[in-house]
Order: C-alpha cells, then structure tokens, then sequence
C-alpha cells in the first residue's frame, strides 16, 4: 500500500510515460486531493480548540494552509541560478558613509519613532539548557534579556525618549518570558510580547499533520512548532501591536536575534531612515556583514528581477552550491539586524503581497517519525518593500551566541560591559575575535561553566581548540594558538595562574590534592 507521499512520486514517474498536458492534469488531481485530506485534517484538530482559543487556532491552521498550498505549488530551486546578479553599487552601503552623515541635533526626536523587537522563539535545548534561549546567563550573571532591557532603558534615560521593547515569543517560551518580566516593572522600558503562529509538523510520508488535536502537552508535545521568524509579519499585525504602534506616531522597527549581543540600537542608521538624504524613504534595510570562511553559509544579499532579494543556501541549485559559499564572489552575508517601515508592513500584510520563500525543514522526533515544518525567514521579505537598502556594518554587530564556543568569547576579557551593551576590549590588539572550539564535553552551559574556575584572559588569543576532559584552573592565560587534547580515558587539568602560548598539550596531566 502506498503512502501519500509515496503514491505522489510513483504518479510523477508515470506520468512521465504520458503527454506532458494529461500529466500536468494527473498531477493536479492528486495535489487537490491532498490539499482536501488536509484540509479535512485541520478542520478536526480546530473542533478540539477550547471556546477561547478557537479564534486564535482558526488563523494559526488557516496560515498553515496557505503554507501548504504554495509548498505544493513550487518544486525546485526557488531561484534561478542564471537569473542572480551582483547588488548595483549604490544598493548596499558602506556603514561608513552613513555614520559620516552624522546625527540630528534631536536625537530623541528619531528615536521617539522606534520600535525595538527581538525574537524570542528559540529555547535553549542546544546548549542543554531547559526554557527561553533569553535567560541563560551570558555575562556577570546577566541573560540575554537583561542585557537587551538595559540596553534601551540606557536610551530612554540618556535621550529621555520613550523607546519600547517587544518580544516575539513562540508558544515555547511565552509562559517563561512573562514570568520573568516582572522583574523589569521599575525599568524605564515599555515591554509587550506577542506570540508567533504554531503550525503543525507534517509526516514526511504521507504529507498529513501529525497533530490530532490542538493541545501541545503528553502525546502531542512534539506535534506543533513556530514556523521561523518569517512569520513576524502577520503575527505582529494579528497582534494588533501594529496598529497600536503607528497611532502612537512610531515609523520603524528594529528586528534582531536576542541572541546577536551585536544587535544595539544604532543612532546613525536610524537617521539615515527618518532623513533620507535623496528624500525617498527607504521601507527596509538590512545589515549585512563581511563574510569570514566561518560564514559561508549565510544568506547573502543578490540582484534579481531588478530587485534586492535574499539568497539562503537551501535555495541553491546543488551545482552552485560552491560558488554560493565563495568568498571572493559572495562577500557578504545578512545579520539579520532589520530595519523595517511600520505603515509598509501594514500595507503589504493588508494587500497580502508579503513574499517569502519556504524553507522546508526536515526532523525526526524521538519515537523516530521523519516529518517535515515549513518556514519563512523575515529577511526574505526584502524584495516586497520599496527603496530596499543594505548597509555593510562592522563584524562587531553581529556576535552570536549561539554554542558555549559563543559564550566563552562573550564571557571573556575580550569584551567590556557598559549599560548592556558589549565592545570589543581597547587593550585586544586585532579587530578580530580568536576562532574558538570547544569539544563535545563542553556543550551544556553547567558542563562547560564546571570546566572554568574562572573565564581565561585571552587578550592575545588567536586561535583555542579543546577536545575531551580539560579543566581549567583560576587565571589562566591563553595567547597565540593553543590546542588542548585529552585522548579517551585521559584528563587534562590546566593548573591554576599558567601561561599557555603557542601551545599544544596531549596526553594525561592531572593536578592532585596531596
């Protein structure tokens, strides 16, 4: 018996043997009836949705099935490779040239427009840490949040403005988030959260929800999932956020990751939007930053069909893929730091003209069903809006944190704090960070943080790569390249005060209590 799945490649093989017109007809026989066991698939899961719920889960299942719809609809590559263009020149600016501009003599004047949001979807499973990615503690004890939150309370004091901050939550993290905005009452910062949409995962097999009914909890937990952050553009309109927000006179949202401690607020871009220097208002600018051979596979910024548009490598013809990851010829690649007009996201979403391509995610759950998520990413959105624009920003905007490789960088001497934000140490000699891997026994945040009586100076590091059971004991010092490898059944404890440069250490050194 075939599955669905299944049945769809044995009906593409035969129609092979027939005209291409009856074919194409066979085809869309059977995609209309898939579209219908779904659809018929949906409509049980919404008699499940508790009375209060019901109007929420009716436009989260209805966004699902235009996903669906046009998932079915486009086969292959989104982007025809012939098609891709290098950006004209004056498509993607030098941060420089828009930091010489200088800032207005009001400068709460422009930030008194903005909005800042942060996605906040993301849990921290991947650093083996239960809850938000946001409230993992990344330096002094402080979380991503606090950081984010002290950030724009130092704007609000500074300017005396009234910046507010939104999270997007998914269904995954709003519970945990709001508990701990409580803390945040006595800020200077306005705080709202809205939820992105949750979608059902789809059974690789038979292209049908996994999903019975609309509980996320026992049986159920793994059936659901927010669809990435593309969908910040309905969710935040559902909200009606967005309304609020354009009757209070705000004009921009700053969009970023909360894990990019990079991502600060940045006066001169801001002004570059609310004064455009040719008086046409640019809708939408993206960071992008100069590529690094750790960035190869970030999406990067091209000309096509005479507009600006997002590349991501899950879009490259396999044939492409090498030259998609090559330096010299893609140099660039997107932060996701974006910069987005209010009123052209409420017109876009009214007009229902927000076009972003599927990314089609492949999962296998733990009892080992293989299923399928579709997604959108926000920067993909870049070819619907006006006057699009992409600034090249320093490296320093972009510091995610995103393994505990990530965290150790940030929780170094590297770094300096003030007022949530981090800057590059004044006494680190080069402009780049070292290149830092920590092996597998150092994965989870509490395995990693047992590792470390203190955090290492490494001003002078260029290059550190740890690989089985190493300690480190206080103040130590890493400079040069340094390579520490405990073979299996081996220990390395790095002795408290030493000074490893240009080093390698192997084998069993074990410093004992006597």
């Amino acid at each position: 018996m075939f599955s669905v799945c299944g049945f769809y490649i044995f009906v593409l093989d035969l129609s092979k043997a027939m005209s291409q017109d009856g074919a194409s007809q066979f085809q869309e026989v059977i995609r209309q009836e898939l579209e219908l066991s779904v659809k018929k698939e949906l409509e049980k899961i919404l008699t499940t949705a508790p009375s209060h719920e019901f109007e929420h889960t009716k436009k989260d299942l209805d966004g699902f099935r235009k996903l669906f719809h046009r998932f079915l609809q486009e086969k292959g590559p989104s982007v025809d490779w012939g098609k891709i263009q290098r950006p004209p020149e004056d498509s993607i600016q030098p941060y420089e040239k828009i930091k010489a501009r200088g800032l207005p003599d009001n400068v709460s004047s422009v930030l008194n427009k903005l909005v800042v949001v942060k996605l906040n979807g993301g849990l921290g499973t991947s650093m083996g840490c239960k809850g938000p990615k946001s409230l993992i503690g990344v330096r002094n004890e402080n979380t991503f949040l606090d950081l984010t939150v002290q950030q724009i309370e130092h704007l609000n004091k500074t300017y005396d403005t009234d910046v507010p901050l939104v999270l997007m939550n998914s269904f995954n993290t709003d519970e945990d988030t709001k508990k701990i905005l409580q803390k945040y009452n006595h800020c200077r910062v306005k705080i709202y959260t809205f939820n992105q949409s949750r979608y059902p995962r789809i059974n690789k097999e038979s292209l049908l929800p996994v999903a019975k009914n609309v509980s996320y909890s026992g049986e159920n937990t793994e059936a659901w999932y927010p669809p990435g952050h593309g969908d910040i553009y309905a969710s935040f309109y559902n909200s009606g956020l967005l309304d609020t927000f354009i009757g209070e006179g705000k004009e921009y949202i700053f969009v970023s990751n909360i894990d990019n401690l990079g991502a600060t607020v940045d006066l001169y871009i801001l002004n570059h939007l609310m004064n455009p220097p040719n008086g046409k208002p640019c809708e939408f600018v993206m960071e992008v930053t100069n590529k690094t051979r750790a960035d190869v596979k970030g999406g990067t910024l091209t000309q096509y069909e005479g507009k600006l548009r997002l590349v991501e490598i899950a879009q490259v013809p396999k044939a492409h893929v090498d030259e998609f990851k090559s330096v010299s010829k893609f140099k660039i690649f997107n932060t996701n730091n974006l910069w987005i007009s209010l009123a052209a996201v409420k017109r876009l979403q009214e007009q229902n003209a927000i076009d972003m391509e599927i990314i089609v995610n492949p999962k296998t759950l733990d009892g080992g069903l293989n299923v399928i998520q579709l997604e959108t990413a926000v920067g993909a959105a870049i070819k619907s809006f006006e006057n699009s624009l992409g600034i090249n920003v320093p490296r320093s905007r972009f510091l995610p944190v995103k393994t505990t490789s990530d965290l150790l960088l940030v929780m170094s001497n590297l770094y300096s704090l003030n007022a949530g934000s981090l800057t590059m140490s004044e006494k680190r000699e080069f402009p780049t960070v070292p290149l830092v891997k920590l092996g597998s026994s150092f994965t989870k945040v509490q395995d990693y943080l047992r590792r470390f009586e203190s955090i290492p100076d490494m001003l002078e590091l260029d290059h550190l790569t740890v690989s089985g059971d190493v300690t480190f004991g206080k103040n130590v010092s890493l400079k040069g390249t340094v390579i520490i490898i405990a073979n299996h059944g081996d220990r390395i404890d790095i002795p408290p005060g030493a000074v490893l440069e240009n080093k390698i250490v192997s084998g069993n050194l074990r410093i004992l209590d006597h």
